[in-house]
């Protein structure tokens, strides 16, 4: 019997996109609700930290569309796929994340990286420090500070230019992204045998997910002092 769906999105890549979606939530509500959650605030951060840790780890050593490698395109092919896109060329199809797509993905690992790392030396001037902040100056934790929360509001327009994006794939396009990344598996007939994965190499996230858990513990053991942290 032919298959009517193909395994595309591994499992681990799916729990990360979806936890490091709603701990980006959890993170900026948190810091919203002001002094009283700033402590869990502070232990999303370095959660956060071990998403990112992970998924840099698992661009290079996961399955195969989860590797950077697979969706990263050169000028020429993100200009031709845009064209496609904005229905000036042929539409372009992709089994896992199509170039623009890629671009999103590295686009919001940044941002969010840059949000961590302002985080380990920002500070509130008032009882909240990040675990490096005494490792700086005041005026150099000031700038941090301040590029701390402008990067927050750069994430925001990110994730609206995402949103805005799987909304016009699945009105304009008829592509809808977001039961894949559910299931993990899209129709046969848009995946060939080829492109697709066998299984989501269980045993290798494991190793990453202790690897990543182990950068945590490295921040947090070689901060300068036990000050309190502001992510």
């Amino acid at each position: 019997m032919q298959a009517t769906k193909r395994l595309v999105w591994d499992l681990p890549l799916r729990l990360f996109h979806w936890l490091f979606a709603l701990s980006i939530f959890a993170s900026w509500t948190t810091a919203q609700l002001g002094f009283k959650w700033m402590q869990w605030h502070i232990w999303l951060g370095y959660w956060v930290i071990g998403l990112l840790a992970f998924r840099l780890i698992w661009g290079f050593v996961g399955p195969k569309h989860a590797r950077f490698s697979n969706f990263l395109k050169g000028p020429s092919a993100i200009l031709r796929y845009a064209r496609g896109f904005a229905g000036v060329g042929a539409p372009l199809r992709s089994v896992g994340h199509n170039p623009l797509g890629g671009l999103m993905v590295i686009l919001m690992l940044l941002l969010v990286a840059l949000q961590e790392y302002t985080g380990l030396f920002a500070t509130d001037d008032i009882a909240w420090a990040g675990p490096y902040n005494g490792a700086i100056s005041g005026s150099v934790a000031s700038t941090l500070t301040r590029l701390h929360h402008v990067i927050s509001n750069c994430i925001l327009a990110a994730i609206g230019l995402h949103l805005t994006a799987i909304a016009y794939h699945a009105f304009v396009n008829g592509e809808n992204l977001v039961p894949a990344m559910l299931t993990g598996r899209k129709p046969a007939e848009a995946v060939p045998a080829a492109e697709a994965i066998a299984n989501s190499e269980l045993w290798k996230a494991s190793i990453v997910a202790a690897a990543s858990a182990g950068v945590v513990l490295w921040v947090i053991l070689g901060a300068p002092s036990a000050s309190n942290g502001d992510f």
